[in-house]
């Protein structure tokens, strides 16, 4: 499997120069044979309260845009949009998933809003993790503050090879991004990608990249840097079947 973790540079409630850039970039990813492209979370607006601004249903320009690039580069996608449909009072802060024909895979909504920023005032919490097969490999996605929930990714755990997060993670708290990215991987025994945008918001924040992707053991296999980039991994999943084989840690749970 070979991922491309985007650092993409999220321009603030403008769609349209988002799906520009990330069609730029994820044509490179295409280029250099990478399975899957992997972009931040609220790809096409920022992390953004403003739901009139930032939010489209899931038939609008965003979603749309995405499948598209899928379709024209032949690559699975996974990517982060605000979501509201008509007549909802809350959004969703979701991950979609695309096939290499731009057919959505998964949906899956972030079951953890982050409340210091108000989102849980803004967007509705999901009510369960998903499991999707990706080129093969067992695979579920998670969104930020997930990351920060031990519990939600370890429900899946033993269902799946690869998990995903998708991020806008400032760079104040980088240190706690990389510490629970490679704890995750080393407690459920399986590939962690964490995928993070770069630059500043329309709120002032500063987000440094620092995407990181982590084995089934806790060896790191790729740390970006700050800039925007894409950045390539290439990984067997069944490396978490073995690891899991070497060292059956899951089978001792209890609780």
């Amino acid at each position: 499997m070979r991922a491309a973790i985007i650092q993409m540079n999220t321009a603030w409630h403008d769609p349209e120069t988002n799906l520009s850039r990330a069609d730029e970039l994820v044509a490179e990813a295409a280029s250099r044979d990478a399975d899957v492209a992997v972009l931040p979370e609220m790809c096409t607006s920022g992390f953004s309260m403003d739901l009139e601004m930032a939010a489209e249903p899931l038939d609008g320009l965003s979603a749309k845009g995405l499948a598209a690039i899928a379709h024209r580069h032949g690559i699975n996608l996974i990517a982060g949009l605000s979501l509201r449909e008509q007549g909802d009072e809350l959004g969703r802060n979701c991950a979609l998933v695309y096939d290499r024909h731009g057919t959505q895979l998964a949906e899956y909504t972030k079951c953890h809003p982050f409340s210091p920023s108000g989102e849980n005032i803004r967007y509705s919490a999901g009510s369960e993790p998903v499991v999707f097969s990706l080129e093969g490999a067992a695979t579920s996605v998670f969104i930020c503050y997930d990351l920060r929930f031990p519990e939600l990714m370890r429900s899946v755990a033993e269902s799946v090879q690869v998990m995903y997060v998708i991020a806008n993670w400032p760079a104040g708290r980088a240190r706690h991004w990389h510490t629970l990215l490679t704890a995750r991987a080393i407690e459920n025994q399986c590939f962690v990608l964490g995928v993070n945008r770069t630059g500043s918001d329309g709120n002032g924040i500063d987000y440094d990249g620092g995407s990181l992707a982590v084995g089934p053991t806790g060896m790191v296999l790729l740390r970006a840097g700050s800039a925007e980039s894409v950045e390539i991994v290439e990984f067997d999943p069944k490396e978490t079947d073995q690891a899991r084989q070497e060292f059956p840690a899951l089978k001792d749970r209890h609780f």
